[in-house]
């Protein structure tokens, strides 16, 4: 056995992880900061390691072969193993590193948090960098894995480790011109009868939305959906010179209400609270660098925090 180990590069461990997980040649290799052909050259080594093809052709992507299915569990906890043993002997000097960073982050996040973030590491880690990203919603769990964090909504069972960033809460959009507003405000009859615009999370699943919660409390389960947007960030662009009215964090739709000629109406709605966090894998529990990362969040997210995210009288 021993003789055998010495024949393995012990870094084809990760390799393999990686593969196995990403099933895909490009995605490993950024996931190990390695070329496209460094790891086809690893996967070459571990088939001939193990005699097995590891990754099949299908179509345009792999799937893993019967053996690499039975070795997954066997590698991920390996890898977590050898995290755990290592990872605490790393050091990590945000003035002197130039490593660079890997977050997603929902589409909203990152109008909130890129910029002060970037700015803030340029001044406290000039060497660093980051690498920003949309989140992917059916693969929450492989991103999870390649990122050092993932930055989304509370409330639809994020893998992982959890850190609040920053709170908010949805307002009601409309043309300043909608027939419908009175004094700035909409009535429940009015949400009943308008035409709504609605943003869909792919990451939601099946799981009800908090303002699908409070629609329904206010019997508006049956509200008139006519355009459905993948992107939040669409939504008030879909609602700007329409009949058409959309609920979207009080942040966005301030950064709006301008040049799309937008207003914020009032309803006789609850408040609908939403909670942005950090997500990370358990394996970066350790890492100094993603905790460094981290506590930089934390202070973005309390300069964030002290901007009024509304004005009065909203809802």
């Amino acid at each position: 056995m021993k003789e055998r180990l010495r024949e393995v590069d012990a870094n084809l461990l990760l390799s393999l992880h990686a593969l196995i997980e990403e099933r895909n040649l490009t995605h490993a290799g950024e996931r190990m900061t390695m070329s496209q052909s460094a790891m086809s050259s690893a996967l070459t080594r571990l088939r001939r390691h193990f005699g097995d093809e590891l990754l099949v052709r299908s179509g345009r992507g792999f799937d893993l072969s019967p053996l690499a299915r039975r070795l997954r569990p066997a590698v991920a906890e390996a890898v977590e193993a050898a995290e755990a043993l290592l990872g605490t002997q790393r050091e990590f000097d945000e003035a002197s590193s130039t490593r660079r960073f890997t977050v997603s982050m929902s589409e909203y996040a990152m109008t909130v948090l890129a910029e002060p973030l970037i700015r803030l590491m340029a001044e406290q880690a000039p060497g660093c960098s980051v690498a920003l990203d949309t989140l992917e919603g059916p693969h929450l769990g492989t991103q999870l894995m390649r990122r050092d964090l993932i930055i989304g909504p509370l409330g639809f069972a994020f893998p992982g480790q959890t850190q609040p960033v920053f709170t908010d809460h949805l307002v009601c959009i409309v043309s300043r011109d909608n027939p419908r507003l009175t004094d700035g405000e909409l009535s429940a009859a009015d949400l009943s009868v308008m035409a709504h615009a609605v943003a869909e999370f792919s990451a939601a699943g099946e799981l009800k939305r908090p303002l699908e919660i409070v629609l329904e409390r206010s019997g508006l389960a049956d509200r008139t959906v006519l355009v459905r947007v993948t992107s939040l960030l669409t939504l008030p662009y879909a609602v700007a010179g329409t009949e058409m009215c959309a609920f979207v964090p009080s942040r966005l739709a301030h950064r709006c209400l301008g040049f799309l000629e937008l207003a914020i109406a009032s309803t006789p709605l609850d408040t609908v609270r939403i909670t942005e966090a950090a997500h990370w894998h358990a394996g970066r529990e350790k890492d100094p660098g993603v905790a460094w990362l981290r506590r930089l969040l934390h202070d973005v997210a309390v300069a964030v925090e002290s901007e009024p995210a509304d004005q009065p009288g909203e809802r």
